[in-house]
């Protein structure tokens, strides 16, 4: 039997933590973990029956981890980037 793996949340009142606004796709990772970032940057795009969002940095910090990939799919609240 397999079982499903439940995705971390991230945490609203980390501006470190990213989560999905809207469950849908990830189809672009437009970062790397070790870059840094600036606030409002653009980090990931998700899409959801056609529409496409963007994801963007709530503060400035350097990219540690990326937790979901090009393709992944998430639901809201799911942490997609930690930031340092």
């Amino acid at each position: 039997m397999n079982e499903a793996t439940v995705a971390a949340k991230a945490d609203p009142n980390n501006p470190k933590q990213i989560g999905a606004s809207m469950p849908g796709m990830v189809v672009l990772v437009a970062v790397q973990a070790g870059e840094k970032v600036a606030k409002g940057q653009k980090l990931m795009t998700l899409e959801a029956m056609k529409m496409e969002t963007t994801i963007a940095a709530d503060a400035d910090g350097m990219v540690t981890t990326i937790h979901v990939g090009t393709g992944g799919q998430v639901e809201a609240g799911d942490l997609l980037i930690t930031l340092e």
